[in-house]
C-alpha cells in the first residue's frame, strides 16, 4: 500500500505561480514512477506530467509544456509540480498518482492516487 498527500493547491490570479507537493508513505516511494493529473468540472481526468521513480525522465502535457515543472525527492518521499504563468483553463483537482510503470502512468493508469488538492485561477 501506497498513501499519498496532495498540498499546495489554492486561489491565484492568472499568470501567478503554485507548487504542488505529493507527500507518499508505505511502501519504497522510490521504486514507483509518479505522476500528476487534474480533473476541470464536467471534464475527463487528463495527465499533466510524470516523472521516473529515479527521477530521470520527466513527461509533461503539450498543455503545460514550458510552464508546469515535475520533480520529486526520494529522501523526503515527496513529489513536486512547480506552477508558473498559470492560466484561467489550469483550474482543476489535481491528483497525484503512482504506479510501477512508467508507460502506465503516462497513460492515466495507476496502481495508487491522491485525494486531490483544489486550484483555482482567477482573472
Amino acid at each position: 500500500q501506497v498513501q499519498l498527500v496532495e498540498s499546495g493547491g489554492g486561489l491565484v490570479q492568472a499568470g501567478g505561480s503554485l507548487r504542488l507537493s505529493c507527500a507518499a508513505s508505505g511502501r519504497t516511494f522510490s521504486r514507483y514512477n509518479m505522476g500528476w493529473f487534474r480533473q476541470a468540472p464536467g471534464k475527463a481526468r487528463e495527465f499533466v506530467a510524470a516523472i521516473s521513480w529515479i527521477g530521470g525522465s520527466t513527461y509533461v502535457a503539450d498543455s503545460v509544456k514550458g510552464r508546469f515543472t515535475i520533480s520529486r525527492d526520494n529522501a523526503k518521499n515527496t513529489m513536486y509540480l512547480q506552477m508558473n504563468s498559470l492560466k484561467l483553463e489550469d483550474t482543476a483537482v489535481y491528483y497525484c498518482a503512482a504506479e510501477t510503470s512508467l508507460s502506465l502512468i503516462r497513460a492515466g493508469v495507476a496502481d495508487y492516487w491522491g485525494q486531490g488538492t483544489q486550484v483555482t485561477v482567477s482573472s
